[in-house]
């Protein structure tokens, strides 16, 4: 019984390093990326319902990164969006080497060791879900922890909590109350943030031009979800938006 004590003991300094191993960073893919596209994993929508109910996690973030993602994001939240921790381990499983942002609305350091755990590189912090001292605590946890923050704002307001110094520093075009969304709202912020800021513009994005103009206006980064998902081919149509942004 000994050799096979030993043998599960050994297995586990296995399974431990791959954990400790440095996740790839989002905020270096995203300044190295000619698209900066960020292509999310999204299942359903708590505004639209289900938009790929049957969408596997072992296929599509895969065949994003194959046609070109520069990183992903994957929502994790189940009741609201379908979501599961399960499909980070999932992704990785399948051949996922690309950062990948765990996309949840993170309210407690617990969840960013399940970030941690499931292979995330980053977790998304939400300016409107957090005190500025709760949102300064969970980095410090995330950063403790190996994983990058990506702090998102929609309003002027929140524009404080920049402050704190987050990796990446994202714009929500979407308001999270309504759910309505106005891509301006990142053209109208990007000028607001700090210069050394890697920006993100997250959500209505659904035209390369609007992404080459954002380029424009200081973003590195574009969160895409709906747009992609809701094709029958994600992994294809990131392609053919990618050659949009580039050609």
């Amino acid at each position: 019984m000994q050799d096979i004590l030993q043998d599960i003991i050994a297995h586990k300094h296995q399974e431990l390093e791959v954990l400790y191993r440095p996740k790839p960073s989002l905020r270096q893919a995203l300044l190295d990326s000619d698209s900066g596209i960020i292509a999310e994993f999204k299942r359903r929508s708590p505004s639209k319902g289900w938009i790929k109910e049957d969408g596997r996690a072992d296929q599509i973030p895969l065949s994003y990164q194959q046609n070109g993602a520069s990183a992903l994001s994957i929502l994790t939240d189940e009741h609201y969006f379908g979501g599961s921790d399960a499909f980070i381990r999932i992704a990785r499983q399948s051949g996922v080497n690309l950062p990948i942002l765990y996309k949840n609305f993170i309210i407690d350091e617990m969840q960013l060791y399940a970030a941690t755990l499931c292979g995330a590189s980053a977790a998304l912090l939400i300016a409107a879900c957090l005190t500025k001292q709760q949102c300064k605590t969970l980095m410090n946890k995330a950063h403790d922890l190996g994983l990058e923050v990506l702090l998102e704002m929609h309003s002027e307001a929140e524009l404080e909590y920049a402050e704190l110094g987050p990796d990446l520093c994202g714009i929500n075009n979407r308001n999270l109350g309504s759910f309505v969304t106005d891509v301006e709202n990142s053209f109208r912020l990007a000028e607001l943030l700090p210069k050394e800021a890697v920006k993100v513009s997250e959500s209505g994005i659904s035209n390369p031009e609007t992404v080459r103009q954002l380029r424009q206006a200081g973003f590195r980064g574009f969160l895409i979800g709906e747009n992609f998902m809701k094709a029958n081919d994600p992994g294809a149509s990131l392609r053919e938006f990618i050659s949009g942004v580039i050609s």
